[in-house]
């Protein structure tokens, strides 16, 4: 391997011996990764430290100016997250990974990158609910506007693009509707329009689908989800394809004028494919400060590990389960892309033909008390706001996760007072069927059947 493998770079690049070639599980296991050089050690340590030392001034110096590769402070770079950013990498496709605190630090950090004062972006209106708030509300206090649209029909995003406006945004499989974009052509439309396309990959995850095969520019994930799948790290993770000119018009000053912090440094002409990861460390975690924990990048490592494991019993259940549903007499409608008579179901066999994730919603009889009653119900499910977890999840988003909007936004967003998500876990499915059927049972008043 090259020293890019081995995270010793720390600028989170896909490595030369394991960005391609290999099979998604190989590269789930070893990119980014080698023995380490020092012990022996197979696994990659957590270099659970906040500095690092330099060689002399004049190395100090060239780390500083951005003219070489290497470590500083843990806010920046640090060894054990960088194994982690190259894997991600990796797997996706893309060109490099600038790994965040949270999936919320990761959407800051690459939008902190695109926007200034009065510029706006186009966001599907079907996005996580926490997406929706800091897009509508928190960021207009940086004097960002978020114009949301109907995913449904790709022509809504090109309506909404205006002089201002400095990217698109959404969720290949919106949470929590099910939702499935039509990827190709809002890619086209962003790139006639010289803008990149974002995607919010994290219910699908690269086994499921690569969005830079499709078009995007910019991969986000919530690496506390699946990634991890073990429900104990917090992290997010901006992947870049590399393919986006940021130079081909005006509109990105960050990216395409001198930067006077680095003695005016161009990071698109220095930088190249690398320059939007390059600003994420450099500016992005520098300023912002939302790092990812060496602790948590270590256990969303050995999480990747199981990713293609885990993601097949996931889909598997789920398919079984919502097909459960879909016939269970206390159910209103369910909104799974792999049942049959789903809308979605055509895009579905196209970007997810190992099939359409493990998280879906459907509707209670009853509405929302009935709702509240089924969760809270469940004996193996863990009602939580959460999803992605090796464990069944629950939650009932318009009294939870969903509770801040105004009910029309609520019921345009897929959490209307009926919905309830489901995530299903790698458990017997058996037991997970149990279990929904005598909560459904109660809420309706019925006894479960024998």
């Amino acid at each position: 391997m090259s020293d890019n493998d081995n995270g010793k770079n720390g600028n989170g690049a896909a490595g030369e011996g394991f960005g391609f070639g290999y099979g998604f599980d190989t590269l789930s296991i070893h990119a980014g990764a080698s023995p380490d050089p020092a012990t022996g050690a197979r696994q990659t340590p957590i270099y659970q430290t906040t500095s690092f030392v330099f060689d002399d001034a004049d190395h100090a110096a060239s780390l500083f100016n951005l003219q070489t590769y290497g470590y500083i402070y843990s806010r920046l770079t640090n060894p054990t997250v960088a194994v982690l950013e190259e894997r991600l990498a990796a797997l996706e496709g893309g060109r490099g990974t600038t790994c965040t605190a949270s999936g919320h630090a990761a959407q800051m950090l690459a939008m902190s990158a695109l926007m200034d004062v009065g510029d706006d972006f186009v966001a599907s209106r079907n996005l996580y609910g926490g997406s929706m708030t800091q897009f509508g509300q928190t960021f207009k206090r940086f004097g960002w506007t978020c114009n949301f649209v109907d995913p449904n029909d790709p022509k809504n995003f090109k309506a909404a693009i205006g002089p201002k406006t400095k990217a698109i945004f959404i969720e290949t499989l919106a949470n929590p509707g099910g939702i499935i974009v039509d990827v190709e052509p809002v890619a086209e439309i962003a790139h006639k329009a010289g803008i990149p396309l974002i995607v919010d990959s994290t219910l699908a995850t690269p086994y499921l689908n690569k969005p830079f095969d499709w078009g995007a520019d910019i991969a986000i994930h919530s690496t506390t989800k699946y990634l991890s799948g073990n429900g104990t790290s917090i992290g997010g993770a901006v992947v870049d394809s590399g393919n986006f000119d940021w130079a081909q018009n005006d509109k990105f000053p960050a990216m395409a004028q001198p930067d006077p912090a680095y003695h005016g440094l161009v990071f698109a002409e220095t930088f190249g494919d690398m320059a939007f990861t390059m600003k994420g460390h450099a500016v992005g975690l520098r300023d912002l400060g939302a790092s990812m924990a060496p602790m948590n990048a270590f256990l969303t490592l050995n999480g990747i590990e199981t990713l293609a494991l885990r993601m097949q019993r996931h889909i598997e259940n789920a398919q079984i389960v919502a097909e459960f549903l879909s016939k269970h007499p206390a159910v209103a409608w369910v909104s799974y892309a792999g049942l049959p008579d789903n809308p979605y179901n055509a895009l579905a066999k196209k970007y997810f033909p190992k099939g359409p994730g493990a998280l879906f919603t459907f509707g209670v009889k009853g509405g929302y008390e009935a709702g509240i009653k089924m969760v809270e119900a469940c004996q193996l499910f863990s009602h939580l706001a959460n999803i992605g977890d090796t464990r069944s999840l629950i939650i009932h988003p318009a009294s939870t996760t969903h509770r801040q909007l105004e009910p029309d936004a609520r019921a345009a967003s897929g959490a209307g007072d009926d919905v309830v998500r489901l995530s299903i876990g790698i458990e017997t499915v058996e037991d997970i069927i149990r279990d929904l059927d005598q909560a459904l049972n109660y809420a309706a008043g019925r006894q479960a059947a024998e």
